[in-house]
């Protein structure tokens, strides 16, 4: 096993297992009681996968699914969904990092002093670490819970990038799934800060918990590399179907089509309209916010309308031809060797009359 690789393995799930008992610490303080420690219970599964993936993968990933990044999202989620239900009502200033900073400083200078002493270094930096962690109790409720937010999304994608990737998955697939995280992210984190942060909502027991569902619903992309990679096919099925000849060729981009409208545009949009036309909720960045997710919508469907149309005359282009038309991943041999049944289902997809001279598919040369 190589070092780095081990390193890598480790060292973020350390980091997953650090601001998942950082979370469940949080809503400990909160809530003021000892028995929701019980949470921190949930890494061991991540421990558990950790050991496995040493073990039988050598540290390395699998194709098409994180079981890290899943595992991560079990022990994380229900801490930030305790967090948003309870909504902290300690009170926060309109500069409230000034004013921390301000303590900090001379909590820290204080404790300076007092352990020019007998104490030594050792007491110092004893000192220091109480200050700093009783000064991180102090930050109110609600800052905590958008800074854990904002570090859980951080971190989903810095860890997916730490990880080590499997022989499936190339680095330029693993940039280009990194990029994507980014952009989703930054949807996910605007949804769940922008509609949980209005009044109405808060007063709403039954909404807060529906748009949390939506949040955890459009956190599952991320386990997934779908997005990057396509199915193949397999070259022993002797004849197949269409949709699968077009889930072959377009596997990627009909995940990420699949994505926005099931998992995060159309879910958000779904949530959005309902809070303005059910509950009469209006402000400019939901309004601003709706129309984005109407436009991601609607041009997802066109995306999916013009593959459907390319590779329909693909099809009808090949069948006036006289060739079969085989999934582009598929090697040279296999394209040869495919069968007439295939070559008239084709003609049927197309609705192209088969020609007479044609009923058996010509030899590539």
């Amino acid at each position: 096993m190589e070092l780095m690789v081990l390193l890598n393995a480790l060292v973020t799930r350390l980091l997953f297992v650090l601001h998942s008992l950082i979370g469940v610490w949080r809503v400990t303080a909160v809530k003021k009681e000892p028995k929701y420690w019980l949470l921190a219970l949930l890494n061991l599964l991540l421990c558990l996968e950790t050991g496995l993936t040493l073990k039988f993968k050598q540290g390395r990933g699998y194709k098409w699914f994180s079981p890290a990044i899943f595992l991560y999202l079990i022990c994380i989620v229900p801490s930030l969904w305790l967090l948003e239900i309870h909504h902290g009502t300690q009170y926060c200033g309109n500069e409230p990092g000034a004013v921390q900073v301000n303590v900090s400083n001379q909590d820290f200078n204080q404790s300076r002093d007092s352990s020019h002493g007998s104490e030594g270094t050792d007491h110092h930096i004893i000192q220091t670490a109480k200050v700093f962690v009783n000064q991180l109790s102090t930050i109110c409720e609600t800052v905590w819970t958008l800074a854990l937010h904002q570090t859980f999304l951080l971190l989903l994608v810095v860890g997916r990038w730490l990880l080590p990737i499997g022989v499936e998955i190339t680095r330029d697939q693993l940039s280009q799934l990194l990029l994507m995280f980014v952009g989703t992210a930054a949807d996910i984190l605007e949804f769940a800060s922008e509609t949980l942060d209005i009044e109405d909502v808060r007063k709403n027991y039954a909404l807060i918990n529906a748009i949390l569902a939506v949040w955890t619903w459009s956190m599952l992309q991320f386990p997934l590399d779908l997005a990057v990679q396509h199915i193949g096919c397999k070259s022993s099925t002797p004849a197949r179907r269409i949709p699968s000849l077009l889930l072959c060729r377009y596997s990627a981009e009909l995940w990420n089509i699949g994505v926005s409208l099931f998992i995060q545009d159309g879910p958000f949009f779904i949530v959005r309209s309902i809070l303005m036309g059910h509950f009469r909720i209006f402000n400019q960045m939901l309004v601003f916010f709706t129309a984005k997710n109407i436009l991601v919508v609607t041009l997802q469907l066109y995306r999916l309308a013009v593959i459907t149309l390319d590779f329909r005359a693909t099809v009808l282009q090949k069948s006036r031809k006289g060739e079969v038309c085989c999934c582009p991943c598929e090697p040279y041999a296999a394209r040869a060797h495919a069968t007439g049944h295939q070559e008239n289902e084709m003609k049927e997809f197309v609705a192209f009359p088969p020609k007479e001279e044609s009923q058996a598919p010509s030899e590539d040369h």
